[in-house]
């Protein structure tokens, strides 16, 4: 699945939609599709005047590091987890919000500055048939994000079939741990006995369709995985007339 991107507009292209030239193809840049790779290298009080909050969440359980990002209310057990894995492990998840929302959520793998960043796709699928206005993503219709390991997915699913037919998940199970929280996030384990756990967060201005990436090391080995819900612009979390 692939979306084209016209500032914060987003417009699905379909299935049958031309693949572009190898000379438009080997044109793709992650930079294109993201502006705010810089917050990472913001001191804290740079951020602070670019009106950023950086809110860690806790700690994400990986124990396959294959990782699924995703609407986790809208994802069925058969979308696939990103075709670059991780070392398993635990991870924290942090969130960078601005102008009252969830701008990105980024799981760090190690510290340091990513020198390169690189846009995560699913198996099978390949950034040289993008446009320079297109991405590869994930859809949101139910309001939030998520980062998961794959195994947690099948513990969502086996916790949703155990629902009676007037429920629903976020009603009847997530409503109430996401509440502490001013509803922006929570760490949920779908299986109380099990340490896996799903970051779950607002997903910036709400429905629509959202590229992740991978920021990496001088040797290319992973540092961050973000999702950029597209709050920021070059980033900064003020609004235009607050940045002039």
């Amino acid at each position: 699945m692939r979306r084209r991107i016209f500032g914060r507009s987003i417009v699905v292209l379909g299935l049958s939609a031309a693949l572009p030239s190898p000379a438009v193809a080997t044109d793709w840049d992650a930079a294109t599709a993201s502006s705010n790779f810089g917050v990472f290298a913001l001191s804290d009080v740079q951020l602070a005047e670019r009106k950023i909050a950086v809110t860690p969440i806790g700690e994400l359980e990986l124990p396959t590091g294959e990782i699924i990002a995703c609407d986790p209310l809208i994802t069925t057990d058969d979308w696939p987890a990103l075709a670059r894995k991780v070392k398993p492990g635990r991870y924290p998840v942090t969130l960078f919000e601005a102008q009252g929302r969830v701008a990105a959520a980024f799981l760090r793998f190690r510290s340091g500055v990513p020198v390169r960043w690189e846009l995560a796709v699913l198996p099978g699928q390949d950034v040289s048939t993008l446009n320079g206005d297109e991405i590869f993503g994930y859809p949101v219709d139910a309001g939030l994000g998520a980062f998961m390991d794959k195994a947690a997915m099948a513990l969502m699913t086996a916790a949703q079939d155990k629902l009676k037919p007037d429920q629903n998940y976020y009603d009847d199970v997530l409503a109430a741990e996401f509440a502490p929280n001013q509803d922006r996030f929570v760490m949920h384990h779908p299986d109380a006995a099990n340490p896996v756990n799903i970051a779950m967060f607002w997903s910036g201005w709400g429905d629509g369709f959202y590229p992740s990436f991978w920021g990496l090391d001088a040797v290319g080995e992973p540092v961050v995985l973000m999702t950029d819900f597209g709050v920021l612009e070059n980033a900064d979390g003020r609004e235009n007339n607050q940045a002039k």
